[in-house]
């Protein structure tokens, strides 16, 4: 990290304090906006990561860091965005999340008037014959393409190793079930 930033923080350097504060406050509320996290949480999850940088500075801990000052702070930041994220998945109403599940695969839904090809109407039909846990993880993971992590944090499990191993488990039963039909 870069020495002249930790030796600011470190000494209360104020120019050069309010100049980092700004420096990538638009920045990082931009950043913020891709994980759906509220303004003003936004502010202050910013806002907590650089008194946490200067914390750790004046511990003498950045001394050995080896990224730049930008993403040691964006690292706390979207680590603190994670614990928000997990908040607000705690704070919602099991018949809110039952409500944005149904909403989810409304939006998702194949057009059967379409031409499907013999797959995809097998994977249609059996994906339908999971479970609503089973079916969101996959439509996590594979259509909207987020990460393991992102889905931990979203659907507030304790690690990405818990969302690996479910979503395994997952498509282990869409696969046996396809295997297992009359119709291959």
């Amino acid at each position: 990290m870069e020495h002249h930033y930790v030796d600011a923080l470190k000494q209360g350097d104020e120019k050069l304090i309010k100049e980092l504060y700004g420096n990538y406050r638009n920045e990082f509320l931009f950043f913020s906006k891709k994980y759906n996290i509220a303004g003003a949480d936004s502010l202050d999850i910013y806002q907590e990561s650089f008194l946490a940088i200067r914390k750790h500075a004046l511990s003498g801990k950045l001394y050995d860091v080896n990224s730049s000052f930008k993403t040691y702070l964006f690292g706390i930041g979207k680590h603190l965005i994670y614990k928000k994220l997990k908040e607000y998945s705690k704070n919602q109403s099991y018949e809110l999340q039952v409500h944005k599940v149904d909403f989810d695969y409304e939006e998702i839904s194949i057009d059967a008037t379409g031409n499907l090809t013999k797959e995809q109407e097998l994977l249609r039909h059996y994906f339908k014959q999971l479970g609503k846990s089973c079916q969101q993880m996959l439509t996590l993971s594979f259509y909207r393409g987020l990460t393991n992590e992102e889905i931990a944090t979203l659907k507030g499990y304790e690690s990405e190793a818990v969302v690996r191993s479910q979503k395994s488990r997952c498509l282990k039963t869409l696969k046996d079930l396809i295997k297992k039909s009359p119709q291959i």
